[in-house]
């Protein structure tokens, strides 16, 4: 195998982004083809994203340019080979909830609900991903915690239940997505609990500010890992960025500690 080859399969670059529906701050414009082409151009092997729409009648009659797919096949087109929906919310216009993109095989998808309440709907998305060269498939899990906090911790109970019942303690295992904790008490407890690290904070000592995108100041969004090493963090900042939604979006570059 040629020595370039085998670097690209030891390193995944992923970014987590909660879309906000495919809307601006505010709802001011949808964005969702603005959306596509920056992911294109940041060009991540695998995106976790959040409040992604799955169907809205009333978008597709007022937007004329609305996709005629769902947003995450929409997004995926034909970048990202595979992907997986999880539907969370389910309302009389539609349905909206997480998505992963991936250029490799999703061998296995499950979207486990975690609602704390029947008035914010909320799952973990769960997906084995069979990277090219790897002896053991690829555990990845898109999130997006409650609110409150009663909310999340029960969420993070169902988290470190779910990752030690389905994935197998050496497996490759990244978790990402918008975990609503401003106060950090979720990187404890994922580091005790699951031996994952975020990789903002092992880079740069802490996680990135995210939201809101225009001016981040809250850590909210999050890319922890378990069997790899972190080599790149980045946030995504400027007007390209903070104009397609509320948050910003996040990559990694890291690095499989074995394959």
């Amino acid at each position: 195998m040629p020595a370039t080859q085998q670097k690209y399969k030891r390193r995944l670059h992923v970014a987590t982004y909660n879309i906000h529906k495919g809307f601006s701050q505010l709802n001011r414009r949808m964005m969702v083809h603005e959306l596509r082409d920056r992911l294109r151009e940041l060009g991540p092997d695998i995106v976790f994203l959040q409040e992604v729409q799955g169907q809205h009648h009333g978008h597709a009659t007022r937007h004329a340019d609305w996709p005629g797919q769902a947003q995450g096949e929409f997004l995926a087109d034909s970048v990202w080979k595979d992907f997986a929906y999880g539907r969370n919310a389910v309302y009389d216009e539609g349905h909206h909830g997480n998505a992963i993109l991936s250029r490799f095989p999703i061998v296995s998808t499950e979207n486990e609900d975690v609602s704390s309440h029947r008035f914010e709907r909320r799952g973990l998305l769960h997906c084995e991903i069979a990277v090219p060269g790897w002896d053991q498939p690829l555990h990845c899990v898109c999130v997006h915690f409650a609110l409150h906090e009663r909310g999340r911790r029960l969420q993070l109970k169902a988290l470190a239940a779910r990752v030690a019942r389905m994935v197998p303690p050496h497996a490759p295992l990244i978790v990402a997505g918008d975990f609503n904790d401003w106060r950090d008490t979720a990187s404890p407890l994922l580091a005790e609990a699951l031996g994952l690290s975020e990789v903002f904070r092992r880079l740069h000592g802490k996680p990135a500010r995210s939201y809101p995108s225009n001016l981040p100041v809250l850590m909210l969004d999050r890319i922890y890992v378990r069997g790899f090493t972190p080599r790149l963090a980045r946030t995504m900042k400027g007007r390209a960025w903070s104009r397609i939604s509320d948050h910003a979006a996040l990559s990694a570059l890291i690095e499989a500690d074995r394959r």
